[in-house]
């Protein structure tokens, strides 16, 4: 008998069929429990080259742009290659 204690399945990205409502909120239940919603509310700016910033302030910079990569990728997953092509603006995901 397998032991479920070990296997883990990543929940599924939904891919978005022109039924907007529907996809936004499970679009949002799914960046919430990733816990990457912050990043789509408040958006992610890269500091400015001439910033000098501290251990703390650049391990933070780098923890909001990893979570910020990672909803990208996963609204990136979600939205057909067409429907992506007509977006301009798709360098952080509050722009998407």
């Amino acid at each position: 008998m397998a032991s479920d204690s070990g296997s883990f399945v990543a929940p599924c990205v939904p891919k978005f069929d022109g039924d907007y409502d529907h996809w936004s909120l499970v679009m949002e239940n799914l960046l919430r429990s990733k816990e990457y919603w912050s990043v789509i509310q408040s958006g992610f700016e890269e500091p400015k080259g001439d910033e000098a910033l501290n251990a703390t302030q650049q391990k933070t910079i780098d923890e909001a742009r990893l979570k910020d990569l990672k909803a990208k990728n996963d609204l990136f997953q979600s939205i057909d290659k067409s429907i992506l092509k007509t977006i301009i603006q798709k360098d952080t995901t509050k722009q998407l």
